[in-house]
């Protein structure tokens, strides 16, 4: 998910000042490491940058290539207790999910259950409002690559109500009414612009074709068949099982911080929902991009890319994103950010995946941000990786 972070700082602050239990950061943490062959200097000190200039209480970085996996941390889990980050946290992966979802998809078109090209309302009747001409064009694929012009319901969402009842139910057709209560953002097809709304749609096409849950079908397609323990997707449940960080948010520069661990997940359902682990998530890139989720046709769909302005030249495909590495060539991911979690990962077509966590969001710098992509970056380069596809 890609939040509205002004909008939501300012919710938040009216959060804390209704009492919601906050606590002041303190302390830098230290950094640990295991295994690896990359020379770690660099992203040791780009972690203990994350915790110490950027603000944030901890980070994680989790790289994994032909020799195997290296684990660095940086900073605190709980900023009351000091404890170190886990080094096999279990996180909240916001958009990362959208992934997932998308392989889904394009495993059900695989099967010829879905059609790529076929408009949304061939599957959800009725869903989207408007006249026959601009249903047809919203098509599956626009939803996938976010040119569908559908508006982020993220956008008419007030914050405020999530924060005075954290645990509440969400539901997905509701959130999207919300949002197709506004015009579109462009005509489909003309654009591009970042929707949550798009991957919701998404989820409900999934359990329209199947009869289960978008949540049931990544856990029988991915997270059963590629060993991924530490992933779930779930529905309501607002506890991170395992270990894991406490999730923070920052209302405010030089504010104190506000707790949000716990919440309940179906307010980003399909478009940010999951939790995983720095492993888990580079084992599935690195199934992923490697052919092993999807076959090739599909995959092909997958990361065939358009421009999405970015001056650091992110290319979109269909849940998955391009990004140049500065070591050259391209490497594949994306980004996530939901309350209390902030992460970044990336891997390349020849076998190296990368993923650093901050548990801080929204009230994270763009400092934080932009070091993490580094993060990333460094540790592909360091690895050797330069592959393009």
């Amino acid at each position: 998910m890609i939040k509205q972070r002004r909008a939501l700082r300012g919710a938040i602050t009216l959060a804390v000042a209704a009492g919601v239990a906050v606590t002041a950061l303190t302390g830098t943490g230290t950094s640990r490491a295991d295994g690896g062959g990359a020379d770690q200097a660099e992203l040791r000190r780009l972690l203990n940058r994350l915790t110490t200039v950027d603000g944030g209480p901890g980070a994680l970085l989790h790289l994994r290539d032909q020799r195997g996996s290296t684990v660095l941390t940086s900073g605190v889990a709980d900023v009351n207790s000091q404890a170190p980050v886990p080094r096999d946290s279990r996180f909240r992966i916001g958009s990362m999910t959208k992934p997932f979802v998308a392989a889904v998809v394009l495993q059900l078109v695989g099967e010829h259950r879905v059609s790529l090209d076929a408009p949304v309302d061939r599957y959800l009747p009725g869903v989207v409002p408007g006249n026959g001409e601009y249903r047809r064009k919203i098509t599956i694929r626009r939803l996938l690559q976010h040119t569908s012009g559908v508006p982020d319901y993220l956008a008419y969402l007030n914050p405020q109500e999530i924060l005075k009842d954290p645990l509440a139910h969400h539901d997905t057709r509701d959130l999207v009414n919300l949002a197709l209560a506004h015009p579109p953002v462009f005509a489909p097809g003309t654009g591009w612009s970042y929707s949550n709304t798009n991957y919701l749609l998404a989820g409900m096409l999934i359990e329209k074709v199947t009869g289960r849950t978008w949540g049931e079908e990544v856990r029988r397609r991915i997270i059963t068949p590629l060993g991924l323990r530490e992933t779930s997707a779930p529905q309501d449940a607002s506890a991170i099982p395992g270990p894991h960080p406490r999730g923070y948010v920052r209302p405010g520069r030089d504010a104190p911080l506000v707790d949000l661990t716990a919440f309940n997940p179906s307010v980003a359902g399909p478009a940010g929902g999951m939790i995983s682990s720095g492993a888990d998530v580079d084992r599935f890139l690195g199934a992923l991009v490697g052919g092993r989720l999807l076959r090739p046709a599909q995959l092909r769909e997958m990361m065939r890319t358009r421009p999405t302005g970015a001056a650091d030249g992110r290319a979109y495909g269909l849940g998955l994103e391009s990004r140049p590495l500065p070591c050259g060539g391209l490497y594949w991911g994306h980004g996530g950010d939901v309350f209390g979690y902030e992460t970044a990962s990336g891997a390349t077509v020849d076998g190296g995946q990368a993923t650093v966590m901050v548990n801080l969001d929204p009230g994270g710098s763009d400092a934080q941000s932009d070091d993490m992509k580094t993060a990333v970056q460094t540790a592909l380069c360091q690895d050797g990786s330069t592959a393009s596809r």
